[in-house]
């Protein structure tokens, strides 16, 4: 499939079409996948979420945060039918446009270790694997801990 695209700033009536797009995107499901979440995000100054889209239709996203030091990329999903077409490298720019105003020195992406053609992009794009890194997390509920 091929089609004009466009990117923007994702909205809060973007929230039901952005979830549905991870799903599609085969992105790995996480607590985080709300959309009061989601919310929080566009609702944040240190944090800009950036749509790609097709006839209007969201079929691409990018998540980057900011917090004074270095610049964090997530979310980055395109619609399995639109990949190879230049939309994900389109939101990196955008994401990449955040970070340069913040004066960003280091920028890293949360890629998933089961997705090769996501890897594959990111090494196309410069990006180094770091080896010697992991990832921790611990995933908190509403209620504390």
């Amino acid at each position: 499939m091929t089609g004009e695209w466009s990117i923007r700033e994702g909205q809060s009536n973007d929230v039901p079409d952005i979830l549905h797009l991870w799903r599609d995107a085969d992105s790995t499901v996480s607590v985080t996948d709300t959309a009061d979440d989601i919310r929080c995000v566009l609702d944040s100054p240190a944090v800009m979420l950036n749509v790609a889209l097709i006839e209007e239709r969201i079929n691409g996203t990018v998540i980057g945060t900011f917090e004074g030091w270095r610049g964090n990329i997530y979310r980055m999903a395109v619609h399995r039918d639109y990949r190879r077409q230049g939309i994900a490298s389109g939101l990196l720019d955008s994401v990449g446009d955040f970070f340069d105003s913040g004066g960003a020195k280091r920028i890293t992406a949360l890629v998933e270790s089961e997705h090769p053609w996501a890897a594959g992009f990111w090494e196309s794009m410069g990006y180094q694997y770091h080896q010697g890194m992991a990832r921790y997390y611990l995933n908190r509920s509403n209620t504390g801990v």
